[in-house]
C-alpha cells in the first residue's frame, strides 16, 4: 500500500513517481535511543507553552517544582513551564506551600509520544499507521 504525500511527485527524465507519505520497513534494526532530550524548548512543548500555575502563555520561564535550594533536581519530573510572575510568587516554596496547584503533574514524555504530540509534525496520511485514525 502506497500513501501519496499530498499528490507531490518526484520527476525523472521520462517518468513521474508519487512521493510516499509513509515508508513501511520490512526489517528494523534496533538502534539504542536514550529518550527525549531535556531542554527548555522541550519542557515548553510538553507543557503546551503555558504556565502550569495560571495558564498564561506570556513571559514564560522554567520553574523547579521542588526548589533547587531544597535539593530539587533538574529533570523531567521536577521542571515545569511557569510565567515569571508565578515563578516569583512561588519563590522558594513547593506548589502546596505556595497554594499554587499545578495544572498537570510533570512527566517525562516517551520518544513516540513526543514526536506524535509535541513536535508539531502531523500529516493526515500517517494516521492509519500510528493508530490515530
Amino acid at each position: 500500500m502506497v500513501q501519496s504525500f499530498n499528490g507531490h511527485k518526484l520527476h525523472t527524465v521520462d517518468k513521474a513517481y508519487h512521493i510516499p507519505a509513509v515508508v513501511r520497513l520490512q526489517k528494523y534494526i534496533h538502534v539504542p535511543y536514550r529518550g527525549v532530550e531535556l531542554s527548555r524548548v522541550n519542557i515548553f512543548k510538553r507543557d503546551n507553552y503555558a504556565c502550569q500555575y495560571c495558564g498564561t502563555s506570556r513571559d514564560l520561564s522554567i520553574d523547579h517544582v521542588i526548589p533547587r535550594s531544597r535539593g530539587g533536581a533538574s529533570n523531567w519530573k521536577n521542571l515545569v513551564t511557569a510565567c515569571k510572575a508565578c515563578n516569583a510568587r512561588k519563590g522558594d516554596n513547593t506548589p502546596e506551600e505556595a497554594n499554587m496547584p499545578l495544572a498537570q503533574k510533570p512527566f517525562k514524555p516517551s520518544y513516540l509520544m513526543f514526536l506524535r504530540d509535541f513536535s508539531g509534525f502531523k500529516y493526515e496520511e500517517w494516521k492509519p499507521f500510528l493508530s490515530l485514525g
